[in-house]
């Protein structure tokens, strides 16, 4: 970890407009000058990271203590959450642009949307990976959240480059059918480019984002098709995980996990 120790950083969810900014100058420093996403000209005139989404979901950010001020917090990493009884009084999820979801209608309870994930170069280690799971698992406590999910990204659009990772996915752990996303329409790729005698296992999880691997490790599963979204430069899968699975097993299989440049359910 690049600056401040454990006990300089603090997790919880944005109570300011001011900490909601500072997350969204966070996001567009990772998602467009780091990872080469095309911003449109008013995201990119006010250097920050910005939807309508923004104005209703709980924005969980991690941060550094010794680098703040009493209006000027430093955010380190954030993630953006979205709870199924909120997205339903607004305008739905983000992701559904890119998946159907009509059919997690199927699945009961509360449900939250993880998205717009992204720490500081300076700060990734496992500290602030141990400080955001135990936010997302404090939050999914707190809510009685029975399903979380999102748009788990591959980097680039290049399909060859991922072909073995996203074939494993399709034949190994897609979602059950009552309840499985579909990607949109005209949207859809096909995942399963080779068939499954052909995967090579090491090819596969070595072309695989380390956080998916993690989510895999306690039950995660992948809705149908992914979708490429060349505004950020990625190529995506809708990733969901019962929580049933995470508690009392998230700390083992995901604050041992190494941080990779984005947490992959992200944009």
């Amino acid at each position: 970890m690049g600056k401040g120790s454990p006990s300089d950083l603090s997790i919880g969810i944005a109570s300011t407009q001011e900490e909601i900014i500072k997350a969204q100058e966070l996001r567009f420093r990772v998602f467009y000058e780091g990872m080469g996403a095309k911003p449109s000209p008013s995201v990119k005139a006010l250097g920050r990271d910005y939807d309508a989404f923004d104005d209703y979901c709980d924005h969980l950010i991690v941060v550094d203590g010794t680098r703040s001020g009493p209006e000027n917090p430093c955010v380190v990493g954030t993630y953006r959450l979205l709870r199924r009884s909120v997205a339903a009084r607004h305008s739905g999820y983000y992701s559904a642009d890119e998946f159907d979801l009509s059919r997690l209608a199927h699945y009961p309870g509360e449900h939250v949307e993880l998205g717009r994930s992204c720490v500081d170069p300076e700060y990734r280690g496992k500290a602030i990976m141990q400080l955001l799971w135990r936010g997302i698992a404090d939050y999914i406590l707190q809510h009685d959240i029975s399903l979380m999910f999102g748009c788990a990204s591959f980097p680039g659009t290049d399909l060859g480059q991922m072909s073995s990772a996203l074939s494993f996915l399709k034949h190994n752990n897609t979602a059950p059918s009552d309840w499985c996303p579909r990607a949109q329409g005209e949207r859809y790729v096909e995942m399963g480019v080779l068939e499954d005698q052909q995967i090579d296992f090491r090819t596969a999880m070595r072309e695989m984002p380390a956080l998916i691997k993690g989510y895999l490790r306690v039950g995660g599963v992948i809705g149908d098709g992914a979708v490429i979204d060349y505004d950020f430069n990625t190529t995506d899968v809708c990733l969901l995980v019962e929580t049933v699975n995470i508690t009392g097993r998230y700390q083992k299989h995901f604050l041992e996990t190494k941080m990779p440049d984005q947490i992959p359910l992200s944009a």
